[in-house]
């Protein structure tokens, strides 16, 4: 390089430092204005928590929640990116919720579950945890009111219905009132990080039916293992190196563990589908759905298709129906149906009701706002 250049790149350096100090200052004064504005907010949610209090309304409004981020992602210019808003309000809007209160959540525990960063990515951080053993466990911590709300599992786009949280449902005084898609990603995870040291492979029964193809190619001569969630495999690798686990990224930075492969999953757009569950459902929101179980007697010929005759004629459209068998008779079932609409609707409630007339028994289980769609960001990957 000659003098002459080197001295004016010497010359340029003040220069482009003054302009980075610069601009940095002016991040600097965004960042106070927001915290202000941060702070606004939260004086105004207080004076919502008082009218809350005032009127019986619950804190928690999963459909505002839902909504709020939709406008703000559809009213964004950029250069923000439009999949950053719903993670940024998802925390604005759980720091100044718990202001009003800090809601506790039961989820199939320990930290580190799938369920868990359900309940992160409904609730945020704010929120008080509870971990529980099982399933049915979560159900008990909702109707006890030592847990404000529960998210349970209920499907899987791999492996079909969570059949614990379904059976539980039944059974159940809790209601559902809402919905997370949670798309998931699973990692094979183990002390060393190195395939050649794995024996055993643990996890939830789920998890390793989601990735049965890749073990069966990759480990075909390696036990399974099976645990009461992902967590507790992650934990039962960390204590021996010849066990590796599947299961999120999160429980491996958890629980001290290396990851020997990642996005296990046969399929790429694994995703499972979570509910919330809670005292009472919510009002309509516009935008909801609606699950009930019904029974019918085996011995009427066609009972099935004249429980089902109502939503047609009243133009309401279901989108899942699925059966159980019965726990106190043999051969008999429970069908339970989702459909588009909230229960309160005349369409809606005239649908439930003729069908009710028509079967043996039936239960509402709840209505609830549908959940956005999810980003494809995929658990556990970051």
């Amino acid at each position: 390089m000659s003098n002459s250049r080197r001295n004016s790149t010497r010359a340029a350096a003040p220069a482009r430092s003054a302009e980075l100090e610069r601009l940095r200052q002016a991040i600097d004064a965004v960042d106070r204005a927001i915290l202000e504005k941060l702070n606004e907010r939260g004086r105004i949610v207080l004076q919502v928590g008082e009218l809350k209090r005032a009127s019986g309304e619950p804190v928690y409004d999963a459909a505002r929640e839902r909504d709020l981020v939709a406008r703000l992602v559809a009213a964004n210019p950029g250069p923000f990116p439009g999949a950053g808003i719903g993670p940024v309000f998802r925390e604005i809007i759980s720091a100044t919720r718990s202001l009003e209160q800090r809601l506790r959540v039961a989820f199939l525990g320990p930290e580190g579950t799938y369920s868990h960063l359900a309940v992160r990515e409904q609730f945020g951080e704010q929120a008080a945890i509870v971990g529980v053993p099982s399933i049915r466990d979560i159900f008990a911590a909702v109707e006890r009111g030592t847990a404000d709300f529960g998210v349970v599992p209920v499907e899987n786009s791999t492996e079909g219905t969570v059949t614990a949280s379904v059976d539980a449902l039944v059974v159940s005084q809790v209601a559902i009132c809402g919905e997370i898609l949670l798309p998931v990603s699973h990692f094979l995870l183990s002390r060393t990080g190195r395939r050649e040291d794995i024996g055993r492979v643990a996890s939830h029964p789920q998890p390793l039916a989601q990735c049965r193809q890749w073990l069966e190619q990759n480990l075909p001569s390696v036990e399974r293992v099976e645990t009461p969630s992902t967590a507790a495999a992650a934990q039962l690798a960390a204590g021996d190196p010849a066990v590796a686990a599947i299961a999120s990224s999160i429980a491996g930075e958890t629980y001290g563990l290396e990851v020997v492969e990642p996005c296990i999953e046969d399929r790429r757009d694994n995703t499972t589908r979570f509910l919330v569950i809670g005292a009472t459902s919510p009002p309509p929101s516009g935008n909801d759905l609606t699950s009930a179980v019904f029974s019918v007697r085996k011995d009427e010929a066609g009972a099935l298709h004249r429980l089902l005759e109502p939503f047609a004629e009243h133009g309401v459209n279901l989108t899942a129906i699925q059966s159980r068998p019965m726990k106190d008779r043999v051969w008999e079932y429970l069908f339970f149906v989702d459909l588009e609409g909230h229960r309160d609707e005349e369409r809606v409630a005239r649908a439930l009701a003729d069908a009710s007339r028509r079967a043996y028994w039936s239960k509402v289980l709840g209505s609830f706002p549908r959940a956005a769609a999810p980003v494809r960001k995929r658990a556990g990957t970051s």
